[in-house]
């Protein structure tokens, strides 16, 4: 009854798409000519009956586009972005064959391709936004009970547990889980065992399952192939959630190439258009800073030659992207052989190597300046993990776990862990914690939220000297 009911739902969205799409084509027909187009007299105005014979091909093409790219499959798990690439590819693939049949069959009239882009767009938006408005209302009668689906989970161990928790977790997908299958007795989340591996069969018959969840340990994965067969013709969806969520760490993920499924257990985020949108931006941010603050640069460069014996600017390698060393710049805030005397060391409260002026510096950052030059070269972020000096970085890789993950993205000069007051003399292990979750987490709008609360954090940070 489920399975009938969730057919003649999908029929239902189909009908209420082309619906939809067949009226963006309309309204991008009205924006043109009567709202957002170039003016054009009346006599010169695409004749609506032109446009509604289209509405035919349209609506075929657009049938054909959606089921191609599975938008009525079950999404139960899916996410609203994945149905928003979905859709989009869907629709690009519709305006392509609907500008080819125009091109070859209605050749007695030329369309507008305003209209065109419009209505591609419109079809994209407003489909979606339909969609989304309607799986958060699915959601909201799945907590309630309704619309449900069933699932068992097949698995031992902390893994099955990990399944049976999320899953219990999240009532609006509407999956309920019967039970597990496995042969240990260990904890399950509170759901009830179903049996052991040898069951499986026995279980599937014996109850309504729309779900079978394979959720199998590392040392487990040799039964993978009897379970498939136990299995067998059974019309329920598989799911595999393989044991390697210890292993993952940076948006760890699943791709297809050439047909074969490549599961990421390592990835930066900071890659094709994320890894342009922040280098465009940390150059025109940068780019600005210095024009503004030149006069400021200047002064603070005359006043520390004045002030000490020795060069304006302190150049340290450091250790950005990928383990690549580069020379960072700083005002200099020490005297000119204090690391002769005392070695690589890190700053400390009250250090007595710095000088009078230096000690200002690095009370309000503005040390740090002269980093924007990096920024400017490449060398570094605006907002990243702070670099760290080769030395250190030998000594921590040793004794810190995944200390080197925070060399999968450019070092910055402000970040996650600075502004939440891991500065100077700090927990390193949760310092590293903050920069894996920045990574973890990045995104254009994390790093304007991280510059704002740097501002705060320069004028009260206690850790800085």
């Amino acid at each position: 009854m489920l399975r009938a009911y969730s057919r003649l739902l999908e029929q239902l969205m189909l009908v209420a798409d082309l619906l939809l799409v067949g009226l963006c084509w309309l309204l991008a027909y009205w924006l043109r000519f009567y709202v957002a187009g170039p003016p054009l007299p009346y006599a010169d105005r695409g004749p609506v009956a032109d446009y509604l014979l289209m509405l035919l091909p349209i609506l075929l093409v657009w049938s054909a586009s959606f089921r191609a790219f599975g938008l009525y499959r079950p999404r139960r798990i899916g996410s609203h972005l994945s149905e928003a690439v979905d859709l989009a590819k869907a629709s690009t693939m519709g305006v392509l064959v609907l500008v080819a049949l125009m091109t070859f069959f209605f050749r007695g009239y030329d369309y507008s391709r305003v209209v065109i882009v419009y209505f591609w767009l419109l079809s994209i938006g407003v489909v979606w936004f339909s969609r989304a408005a309607f799986r958060e209302a699915l959601r909201f009668a799945r907590r309630r009970g309704y619309n449900q689906r069933f699932a068992v989970v097949v698995g031992d161990g902390e893994l099955a547990a990990t399944v049976v928790q999320r899953m219990e977790g999240r009532r609006d997908v509407g999956i309920q889980v019967l039970g597990v299958v496995g042969d240990e007795k260990d904890d399950t989340g509170g759901v009830r065992r179903l049996g052991g591996y040898a069951d499986l069969r026995a279980v599937l018959d014996a109850h309504t399952v729309d779900h079978v969840i394979l959720a199998l340990a590392h040392e487990d994965y040799g039964r993978l192939a009897g379970l498939l067969d136990a299995v067998g013709d059974e019309p329920v969806t598989i799911h595999v959630v393989p044991d390697l969520l210890r292993f993952a760490s940076l948006r760890g993920g699943i791709e297809q190439f050439e047909g074969m499924p490549f599961i990421h257990l390592r990835e930066s985020p900071l890659y094709g258009w994320n890894r342009l949108a922040k280098r465009v931006f940390d150059f025109l941010f940068s780019a600005t800073v210095l024009a503004v603050i030149w006069p400021v640069l200047l002064l603070l460069a005359a006043a520390v030659k004045v002030s000490s014996r020795g060069p304006v600017f302190y150049r340290q390698e450091r250790m950005g992207l990928d383990g690549r060393r580069f020379e960072m710049l700083k005002f200099r805030t020490m005297d000119a052989d204090a690391e002769v005397r005392s070695g690589p060391v890190w700053a400390r409260p009250s250090d007595q190597r710095r000088t009078g002026l230096g000690a200002f510096l690095r009370r309000l950052s503005l040390d740090e300046l002269p980093q924007f030059w990096n920024v400017l070269r490449g060398d570094m972020s605006v907002v990243g993990p702070r670099p760290e000096r080769p030395v250190f970085v030998e000594r921590f890789r040793q004794t810190v776990p995944g200390y080197m993950l925070r060399h999968k993205v450019k070092s910055g000069i402000t970040g996650w862990a600075q502004v939440n007051g891991l500065r100077g003399n700090t927990s390193l292990e949760k310092r590293i914690q903050y920069d894996i979750e920045y990574i973890e987490r990045w995104s254009v709008w994390l790093d304007f939220k991280i510059i704002a609360m740097t501002v705060v954090r320069v004028l009260v940070d206690r850790n800085a000297y």
